[in-house]
């Protein structure tokens, strides 16, 4: 039985150290249990599946999905993935992600750019403003959306988001990622 921990944190973008702060284990014991050097109780995995939004099953799971299955996140089912819940960085509006390649997030971007580093990722990514206005960095370009807008981007363009105004901006996001 193989864990799949590595690969389903990498697709929801949860860092080791985010995944320590949510359940309370330490990051050294988080990679051994992803290189399969140590394997998790039954109560950790609990843990893991809870502060990932995974069904536990996901965690331990060989096969692929099944084409029949559905994926059904409701408004307050949605989990923050943010280390500290206060500030929601994003929510993830889908489970069993392990076998998808398209990943939906709901994201609300910090307001300054200085807690924001550049994100580059293999895939695609689509942005679509349902709150709010943002602003977009590409390194060598900036783009400010507003309410309603969309823009679609390879992903492997650094780039980070930040929300403008007063009001939090809210974001709808799908990355399109292949199997690691």
């Amino acid at each position: 039985m193989s864990i799949r921990l590595k690969l389903l944190r990498k697709k929801l973008g949860v860092t080791l150290e985010t995944l320590a702060e949510k359940t309370g284990m330490t990051k050294s014991y988080l990679s051994k249990v992803e290189r399969g050097l140590n394997t998790p109780s039954i109560a950790a995995a609990l843990k893991l599946s809870k502060a990932l939004n995974v069904n536990v099953e996901e965690l331990f799971s060989e096969g692929g999905d099944k084409l029949d299955s559905y994926s059904l996140v409701r408004s307050d089912q949605r989990k923050s993935l943010a280390a500290n819940d206060e500030a929601p960085a994003y929510a993830v509006l889908a489970t069993q992600v392990s076998g998808l390649t398209l990943l939906p997030f709901i994201i609300y971007p910090p307001a300054d750019f200085s807690t924001s580093t550049f994100k580059e990722h293999l895939g695609e990514e689509f942005l679509f403003v349902h709150e709010g206005q943002v602003e977009v960095d590409f390194m060598t370009e900036r783009v400010i959306l507003n309410r309603g807008d969309a823009l679609h981007f390879n992903a492997q363009k650094p780039h980070r988001i930040r929300s403008l105004g007063d009001t939090q901006a809210e974001l709808l996001v799908v990355v399109h990622s292949s199997e690691d």
